[in-house]
């Protein structure tokens, strides 16, 4: 393949990811864990909010743990495959993803922070907000990280 027949979203074929194993991109196998310990942390909150059974607020501490040790495992193979293909720098979802998913780390690790010694002093009324926040924001990178995988079609092919 030559440099003007590169693989892309104009030609058809897809962009390999950097970071794969036998040609199969390792961030989408990565990504389904921070989502659900992060959007499970928003709906334990919820639950504590409801019932005041301090249980759900030490269940949304240890998913916020798990959600951002996860989390960083994700984005470290993302943010190679980011810095590595050029495609995924030249659309506006690349930086949307990168950038919101950057936010959602800083903001989950702030609202486990937060939470200290006694988890559910803080869900009402931060720790909620925070918790709702990530999970609104998952769903925005996780749009856009869509976007790149089957709109523009990067990290999806081996070429």
């Amino acid at each position: 393949m030559g440099r003007d027949d590169q693989p892309t979203e104009e030609t058809g074929l897809g962009v390999r990811s950097t970071v794969h194993v036998l040609g199969h991109p390792i961030h989408p196998v990565l990504i389904p864990f921070p989502i659900a310990f992060l959007v499970g942390a928003a709906v334990t909150d919820v639950v504590f909010v409801l019932s005041d059974r301090a249980f759900w607020a030490e269940a949304s501490a240890w998913l916020l743990i798990a959600g951002l040790l996860t989390g960083v495992a994700a984005a470290s193979v993302g943010l190679v495959d980011f810095v590595t293909i050029s495609q995924a720098r030249r659309h506006r979802s690349g930086w949307i993803h990168l950038v919101g998913n950057l936010v959602v780390l800083v903001v989950a690790f702030l609202n486990w922070i937060s939470r200290g010694g006694d988890p559910s002093s803080f869900v009402e009324p931060w720790g909620l907000t925070l918790s709702l926040v990530t999970a609104i924001l998952l769903g925005v990178t996780g749009w856009t990280g869509g976007e790149l995988s089957y709109r523009h079609r990067i990290g999806v092919s081996g070429s």
